[in-house]
């Protein structure tokens, strides 16, 4: 049985639809390089590899590869956080203080990328063998679930305290709790899991001033259409006033209004001239959108979620449970990162600096995230999806 073209196609479909976009939008910024082509040739070269890995991998046993290729990114980037922060600065790449990337000759990679393709693995792999699916007690759940919570902090450690990056550990934290849940743990925990992830993060944030300064900037821009919704003496008291209003939030808005229905064309974009920075990475959506227009990111979204339904389909119809709960892992790790971008640019959630799948600037992100779909088309062989 072969792997699932479809996925890959449409896999390979997005990987371009990136390659184009940062040419397209970094053209401002690359300026600073004297090379407009600095970025898309990055892009595009990382986007061919993704896709050739992609592939072969694709072609491979998952019986004989799977176990190996998810074990030895788990562990290998485990051991890469675990150190980089106390490496010195010839060696890793550090952007406001935080240490998040690995600088080799010619080019660098942030390991939190990689490793959370191998932290699905793992969960995958755990929860296949010791969640049963059959009615437990809370506290039954909790002990099964204590020794993964326990390495979960310890991730949370490497990557909020050394490499300041709450987002990333959102992310985790929320495919952890769906990918517990359909192992076999109740609704009842699932609930318990995220209230205790929402209070954990509240804390990282008040602990952190520039944290509370970009909430408050978050509040202050939409604060007026939030407290509408509320008796006007509630709105009075979460009222804040003397905030600086969060530029990038009011551009990308108007990035995505400028764009309109059917966009102003590819390359023709205004507001990445120098108006909206990071438009090639954190704000990919409103940079596309402005380009083709609400009818283009609509039929992105779309395929996007077609890939979904296709790992979706993969999980359910695989008769290995790890394959199952890899695939179901994969597919949330891509929702999620996908919606706490979206949701961030039109300012229904503050930015976290999540990379969308496929589509944001990004050699990490593109070839990690292309890894762990190369998994998934190898454990496609394995389904049944007629």
């Amino acid at each position: 049985m072969g792997a699932d073209k479809t996925l890959f196609i449409l896999c390979a479909f997005c990987v371009f639809v990136g390659i184009i976009a940062s040419y397209s939008l970094s053209i401002y910024i690359a300026a600073q390089y004297s090379d407009s082509y600095h970025f898309f040739i990055k892009q595009f070269f990382v986007g061919m590899l993704g896709i050739a890995v992609m592939w072969q991998l694709s072609r491979l046993n998952p019986d004989k590869y799977v176990n190996a290729i998810g074990f030895g990114i788990f562990i290998a980037c485990l051991f890469i956080m675990s150190f980089m922060y106390y490496l010195p600065e010839q060696f890793v790449k550090s952007i406001g203080g935080a240490k998040r990337w690995i600088a080799l000759p010619g080019f660098s990679f942030a390991p939190v990328e990689f490793f959370k393709i191998g932290f699905i693995f793992f969960l995958a792999r755990n929860f296949a063998r010791d969640i049963i699916p059959t009615k437990k007690t809370f506290k039954e759940e909790l002990n099964l679930l204590l020794p993964y919570i326990i390495v979960f902090l310890i991730v949370t450690y490497f990557i909020v305290v050394m490499q300041n990056d709450i987002g990333q550990v959102i992310v985790l934290a929320l495919t952890f709790s769906v990918m517990a849940l359909f192992a076999g743990t109740s609704f009842r925990f699932f609930s318990l899991a995220l209230l205790f992830f929402a209070i954990a993060s509240i804390l990282v944030i008040a602990n952190s001033e520039h944290r509370i300064v970009r909430i408050k900037g978050w509040w202050f821009f939409g604060q007026d259409f939030y407290l509408s919704f509320l008796p006007e003496s509630v709105a009075n008291l979460l009222r804040i006033e003397n905030v600086p209003e969060p530029y990038q939030l009011f551009h990308s808005l108007n990035a995505i209004k400028h764009g309109g229905l059917f966009g102003e064309g590819i390359g023709s974009g205004i507001l990445k001239l120098g108006y909206l920075s990071d438009v090639h990475t954190d704000f990919v959506l409103s940079g596309i959108t402005e380009e083709i227009g609400a009818a283009g990111i609509i039929g992105i979204t779309l395929v996007l979620y077609v890939i979904v339904y296709r790992m979706f389909k993969i999980a359910s119809r695989s008769q290995n449970r790890i394959y199952s709960l890899f695939a179901l892992g994969m597919a949330m790790l891509i929702v999620f990162s996908f919606l706490m971008n979206a949701y961030g640019v039109i300012s229904i959630t503050p930015i976290k600096g999540i990379a969308v799948p496929f589509l944001s600037y990004g050699g990490s992100s593109l070839l990690a995230t292309c890894i762990g779909v190369g998994m998934v088309l190898m454990i496609s062989k394995k389904a049944d999806l007629k």
